[in-house]
């Protein structure tokens, strides 16, 4: 059961990942470089880990990028049971917020993966080097793909709640362990929650799951974005066959707009 508390940076990143929609008004930025994010993960009254995210302007091969890192580990006693370290990185252009270079190298439990994905949106391919396995492959990808971490950026600044009903479904395409996968996500509309910083409206996703050894079902996934400009992941919750877990945006800086707090009158 101890593995089972330490998915939170695949549940977080998977959930956001889920959702793509119309455009918003172009002069809106959702995001900029030198943005940090950092979450506390909670499974039940237990503090047990730590995810943050971060967004740098680079340079890869002559072109301007952004760098979006991704880091997360277990924390206090149960590192002591469980140690986890994991590492996303995704290259992307800011534009279209396409993914060019894409990097995971994690350690969870004894368990390892280090990859590394150069993608071509133009001939719709991906290398992918697996540094672990010592192999190398060429895999066709779906058009408009995204990798694990460039899909939360290009929901931000894509997703519009004005162009989408209650209830709709969403697929998209992401590349995520070396496959195409189709993902689908239920939008439950508008939600306002209490967080540290007060009252937030959010807007409400549900990624489409089936029941498994760890999820209950339909409905087990639910992740909250502000309905601002930012579109931050303010929270994401995942019901298990025993136990929840939870994570909340624990701090956060260097934002393109004000986070919009409700004040009671």
């Amino acid at each position: 059961m101890m593995k089972v508390k330490f998915l939170y940076l695949k549940i977080l990143l998977l959930s956001i990942n889920l959702v793509f929609s119309q455009s918003p008004p172009k002069n809106i930025e959702p995001f900029k470089a030198g943005e940090a994010l950092e979450y506390r993960v909670h499974y039940g009254i237990f503090n047990a880990s730590y995810a943050s995210l971060t967004l740098s302007s680079e340079e890869l091969n002559g072109e301007k990028l952004l760098l979006a890192s991704g880091y997360g580990k277990t924390i206090g006693l149960a590192r002591l049971f469980f140690k986890v370290e994991d590492y996303y990185s995704s290259y992307f252009d800011n534009e279209n917020v396409s993914p060019v270079f894409f990097k995971r190298n994690i350690y969870e439990g004894g368990y390892t993966k280090n990859l590394e994905v150069q993608f071509d949106s133009e001939s719709n391919s991906a290398i992918v080097n697996n540094i672990k396995n010592g192999t190398i492959k060429t895999i066709s990808t779906e058009k408009n793909i995204q990798d694990l971490i460039s899909s939360l950026y290009y929901l931000r600044k894509n997703f519009s709640p004005n162009s989408i009903e209650i209830g709709d479904y969403f697929t998209i395409n992401m590349f995520y362990d070396s496959k195409n996968k189709e993902l689908s996500l239920k939008y439950l509309g508008k939600e306002v929650i209490n967080t540290k910083y007060g009252k937030v409206e959010c807007l409400k996703l549900m990624p489409a799951t089936n029941r498994s050894r760890i999820f209950k079902g339909e409905g087990s996934i639910t992740i909250w974005l502000t309905n601002d400009k930012n579109r931050l992941p303010i929270r994401v919750q995942a019901d298990l066959l025993v136990g929840s877990i939870k994570a909340d945006l624990e701090k956060f800086s260097g934002i393109a707009n004000p986070i919009e707090i409700q004040i009671n009158n």
